[in-house]
């Protein structure tokens, strides 16, 4: 596959498969009834969800700063903040052109060396992703009763046991042959897990690192926040265990990575947690999850928007 045609396909195929779920999402609840679980809600607690929403992204811009103070860059939170909200809403049309044109904000306002702030974001998306692992660790270790007792109910235990040992068994022979391997594969494999080895102890020799710890835990408490508050938007989720909160949450985040900014996948994927784990109905359960997915989107239009208006101006100083 020739590169032109490799890069066309990253773009492509995930507004195609959102342009499906939206579809599929559309298909199975009409708009009418959609609209009418929005018009029922309480805004007040989408409201409060998006203030937590974003609590989290202003929080993501002023840890920023945390890890380009070390390289000697003292950027302004005016241009972390819009930035941080400008990659978010780029994400939304080509899937992580938001990554390299925050990068490349700080190398047109703030003087930031492209490969250096790129770095630095590619070191903050392993840290989230540590943590993202521990949301899902808590998630099995308070859910053990509920999450043993679905697998046992829908599965054999005796053929669960096979598979997770087959899987272990598979994990070392991979492992074993990644390390003795010197294929272009297997090094790239090595190269990857370095690199997130690396970054992720590059955490532990900042000079803030424990400031930069905390803004990373207040920001996925927020994520969580905002999830668990939006159910009470709808009377239909007010009884819903925390379990099905923590459980969509992690499903409905992994999906983001699916399509841009989640569209289609994002109130799917709800749906697919809240129904076929813990039986509540799909209607309200798909409603909720466009209800979250819009809010959100709806607050990062606004802010993206807003930002890459206003970057220009903010730093109009420099670029006369």
């Amino acid at each position: 596959m020739n590169k032109k045609l490799k890069n066309t396909l990253k773009i492509t195929l995930p507004l195609l498969l959102g342009v499906f779920l939206v579809w599929y999402s559309l298909s199975q609840i009409s708009i009418k009834e959609l609209l009418e679980y929005f018009k029922k809600a309480d805004y007040t607690y989408i409201l409060l969800g998006m203030f937590f929403g974003l609590l989290s992204h202003l929080s993501r811009a002023y840890r920023w700063q945390f890890q380009l103070e070390p390289m000697g860059y003292e950027i302004k939170l005016g241009n972390s903040i819009m930035a941080v909200f400008a990659t978010y809403l780029i994400n939304y049309t080509i899937p992580r052109a938001g990554e390299v044109a925050r990068a490349s904000i700080l190398t047109n306002y703030e003087d930031v060396p492209f490969e250096k702030g790129f770095g630095t974001i590619v070191a903050e998306r392993i840290a989230d992703m540590l943590v993202m692992l521990g949301i899902i660790v808590v998630t099995l270790f308070l859910q053990f009763d509920f999450i043993y007792g679905f697998l046992v109910e829908k599965f054999d235990p005796f053929k669960i046991g096979i598979a997770l040992l087959a899987v272990f068994i598979l994990i070392l022979f991979f492992l074993r042959f990644i390390n003795r391997s010197n294929s272009k594969i297997a090094l790239k494999i090595k190269h990857f897990v370095a690199g997130l080895v690396e970054g992720a102890l590059s955490i532990f020799k900042m000079k803030k690192k424990w400031a930069f710890i905390f803004h990373t835990l207040f920001i996925w408490t927020m994520y969580v926040l905002m999830f668990y508050v939006t159910t009470f938007s709808l009377a239909e989720m007010n009884d819903i265990p925390f379990a099905a909160v923590l459980i969509g949450f992690i499903a409905a985040s992994f999906s983001i990575a699916a399509t841009n900014g989640g569209i289609g996948s994002y109130p799917e994927a709800v749906v697919l947690v809240f129904t076929s784990l813990f039986f509540i109905p799909e209607d309200p359960s798909r409603a909720f999850g466009w209800i979250v997915w819009s809010s959100q989107t709806l607050l990062i239009i606004v802010f993206g928007g807003l930002s890459l208006i206003y970057l220009p101006i903010f730093n109009r100083k420099k670029t006369v």
